[in-house]
C-alpha cells in the first residue's frame, strides 16, 4: 500500500498521532526526570539532555509572547486545513510534510496550553560558531524543521510552468 492509497486523513493520523504522542511523552518524561535547567550529559561535549521552559520561538526568540503563539499556532492550522481540503498537499512528500507540520504545531501548541512553555530537552553542541550550543529543542521543533525541509526540497522538484 502507498501514501497515495490512502486518503490523506488516514495518512496524517498515520503520521502526525504516533509522533504527536513521541513529543508529548518524551516531554512528559523530563518533566519528572529533571529538574528546571538540570542537565544530564548523554555524549559528554556533544549532546546533553536538559530541562528548559520556551515561552518564545526558535532560538528562544519573542520570549514572554506565549499568548501569541497560541494564537498563531490557532490560523496555522486552519490554514493547514483550509489548504488541505482544496487538495494543496499532492505527492507523498507534501502529504509526509503536512503530517509532520501538524505534529509539531499539535505538540508545542499542548505544551503552550497546558504548561505556559514549550519543553525543550534536546541540547547539542557542535562546537562551531553560531552553534555552540545550538538552542535545545523537541520531538516537534524537530518535525516542523522536518517538514520546512520536504516543502522547499519539493519546491525546487516540481516542474515550472512554461519549462520543458
Amino acid at each position: 500500500m502507498t501514501t497515495r492509497t490512502l486518503s490523506l486523513p488516514v495518512f496524517i493520523a498515520v503520521i502526525t498521532l504516533p509522533l504527536y504522542a513521541l513529543d508529548q511523552l518524551t516531554k512528559w518524561l523530563v518533566l519528572r526526570a529533571l529538574d528546571y535547567q538540570e542537565m544530564r550529559p548523554v555524549v559528554p561535549g556533544f549532546f546533553d539532555l536538559v530541562r528548559f521552559h520556551n515561552t518564545g520561538a526558535a532560538f528562544s526568540m519573542f520570549s514572554n509572547s506565549n499568548a501569541f503563539f497560541i494564537g498563531l499556532s490557532a490560523v496555522a492550522l486552519a490554514v493547514l486545513a483550509i489548504l488541505a481540503r482544496r487538495g494543496t498537499f499532492r505527492g507523498s512528500m507534501m502529504r509526509i510534510g503536512l503530517a509532520l507540520l501538524l505534529a509539531g504545531i499539535l505538540g508545542n501548541l499542548t505544551d503552550r496550553l497546558l504548561h505556559g512553555y514549550v519543553v525543550d530537552f534536546l541540547l547539542f553542541d557542535l562546537h562551531i560558531p553560531f552553534a555552540h550550543p545550538w538552542p535545545a529543542f523537541n520531538v516537534a521543533d524537530s518535525c516542523i524543521c522536518t517538514a520546512t525541509a520536504l516543502f522547499l526540497w519539493q519546491s525546487f522538484r516540481e516542474p515550472k510552468c512554461g519549462r520543458e
